[in-house]
């Protein structure tokens, strides 16, 4: 059986698989934070206060924590292809996972769908990312871009699309249509699951379902 996360958290913290102080500090940091991707969210000096952790507690956790988020970011490469939003979802979630703003990317594709290269077009605060058009196609014209695929987080970790990401995506989708470049699809991140305006068909465009 796969140990549960309070057994993991103490393991890292006690470096031997387990003490009483330890475990007391791993059931603060999860009574506080509540998740572990809330936790991962957490500065160093936070860990360490709230947890009341040592110097050493803090750094081993902190250096867990970006560990195994590393792990988890698979990004596509340039020249790879994908073959659904939810493959998108499982590739890029862990770069989120951190986050307290939302990040607003673009994928760049090639006539082939496959990836030229990906495009940060904004940070945003904790509720909203400003995203206009002409940052978003000035750099999709420059590298000869025949699709997009965008992607955005919610720090909440609700993926449902608010009513600015409807509109956002709409102004999107009509400016990719003046430009000739498709938009395949726009993918809200969350905690646990995500939402696609394609899957949705919520893209009002005869590009809707992916075409591989």
């Amino acid at each position: 059986m796969l140990p549960d996360t309070l057994n993991l958290l103490t393991s890292v913290l006690s470096g031997n698989g387990g003490s009483r102080t330890s475990m007391t500090a791993a059931r603060r940091l999860l009574r506080h934070f509540g998740t572990v991707q809330g936790l991962s969210q957490a500065s160093l000096e936070e860990m360490r206060g709230i947890g009341k952790l040592s110097v050493k507690q803090a750094a081993a956790l902190y250096l867990a924590l970006e560990l195994g988020r590393m792990a988890c970011i698979s990004p596509l490469r340039a020249g790879e292809r994908f073959s659904c939003s939810r493959e998108l979802y499982h590739r890029y979630r862990a770069r989120f996972f951190s986050a307290n703003r939302e990040y607003f990317f673009s994928l760049h594709l090639n006539s082939k769908n496959q990836l030229i290269r990906e495009f940060l077009v904004s940070i945003g605060s904790l509720n909203s990312s400003m995203v206009h058009p002409r940052e978003v196609f000035s750099q999709a014209v420059r590298d000869s871009t025949a699709a997009l695929v965008f992607i955005h987080n919610h720090p909440s970790g609700d993926p449902a699309p608010s009513r600015e990401d409807h509109d956002c995506t709409k102004r999107l989708v009509q400016a990719g249509r003046i430009l000739g470049i498709r938009i395949l699809d726009h993918i809200v991140f969350g905690y646990d699951d995500y939402y696609s305006f394609a899957d949705a068909e919520q893209l009002n465009c005869d590009l809707i379902n992916f075409d591989f």
